[in-house]
């Protein structure tokens, strides 16, 4: 079968390359995400593989005039692409699962990271400032630790953090009988009130939209440890400014942030700060952010391509051999 494969990484190249001898698979990589100017790459292959980056409808309608029939996603979540309109194209697009530890083991370092004020800590080990000063931190059996979001990262953070003594609370719509042997469900008011961590696990959809906004934030206990790992869109950047310039939220670790697509996965070294309020956190003293890396482990990345690679097999065999 061929495929072209975007955004492709060399780590990602050594683990396809071993697929391809197998003569199964032939591969075209290429390093940049999707755009306008490459799309014509895939002209005469029906099979693209792409990661989280945006793909905007009048892209997908590129694709599907050359011939483009199945897009396969190698990350969990579609908020980058219309699935939709590209059924209408006669194009279906898949997503895939990996490791929930690789996220949930990031997630928890970042909580544990913000409550002994790591970057704090780091910041003035720079400069040989070897004082205490503002050091002091707090200890996660001692936290309430509310979770948003009981998926499988979610319930993986539930399991990994009920090793620390925390109370445990989370919200999540559909209950799950092992989470409430770690974990008790609240409404969500009630976790923004009573946690002393929050770490976001939700995805990214019209619901989960600014779940942290400039109204609730007002409600989070004073001295709160934000966490998000999840989609940058969970969280209104402009909350957790007005939080941390509030004192209500003392420290930050992100993954992810809104607006992501346009920032992530690309390089910025020598480029003026188009998100004003990203470069804001970026500066504050108690926000950690890390670029959308916590799933980047090395068995999480030969999950995706597996999955990725199980789904093309898979559409290859609906397509009763349409797309040798």
């Amino acid at each position: 079968m061929k495929v072209l494969v975007y955004s492709c990484r060399e780590d990602e190249k050594e683990l396809l390359e071993e697929y391809e001898s197998s003569g199964e698979f032939e591969f075209t990589y290429c390093s940049s995400q999707p755009t306008m100017e490459n799309y014509f790459l895939a002209e005469g292959i029906p099979i693209i593989t792409i990661v989280g980056t945006q793909v905007p409808d009048e892209l997908l309608k590129k694709f599907a005039d050359i011939g483009v029939k199945f897009i396969s996603c190698r990350c969990i979540g579609l908020d980058h692409i219309n699935p939709a309109y590209a059924k209408e194209l006669g194009i279906k697009v898949t997503n895939i699962t990996y490791s929930p530890n690789a996220v949930a083991d990031y997630a928890i370092m970042l909580i544990l990271m913000c409550l002994r004020k790591e970057k704090y800590i780091l910041e003035h080990y720079k400069v040989r400032d070897y004082t205490l000063a503002q050091n002091q931190g707090r200890e996660l059996r001692d936290m309430t630790v509310g979770v948003v979001g009981g998926g499988r990262i979610g319930r993986t953070v539930i399991q990994e953090i009920s090793g620390f003594g925390s109370r445990i609370l989370v919200y999540d719509k559909y209950e799950n009988e092992e989470v409430k042997k770690h974990a008790e469900y609240v409404p969500y008011e009630t976790l923004l009130r009573q946690s002393d961590v929050i770490t976001f696990h939700a995805p990214g959809n019209d619901d989960t939209y600014h779940m942290l906004n400039l109204e609730n934030v007002k409600l989070l206990k004073r001295g709160a440890v934000i966490v998000n790992t999840s989609r940058g869109s969970n969280i209104d950047n402009k909350a957790l400014i007005y939080g941390i310039e509030h004192g209500i939220i003392s420290q930050a670790g992100l993954d992810v942030v809104d607006h992501e697509p346009r920032i992530y996965n690309i390089n910025h070294r020598d480029s003026i700060p188009t998100d004003h309020d990203v470069a804001v956190l970026e500066s504050y003293p108690n926000v950690i952010i890390t670029p959308h890396t916590a799933f980047y482990t090395d068995h999480a990345v030969r999950d995706m391509i597996e999955h990725a690679l199980d789904n093309i097999r898979n559409f290859a065999q609906e397509s009763k051999g349409g797309c040798q």
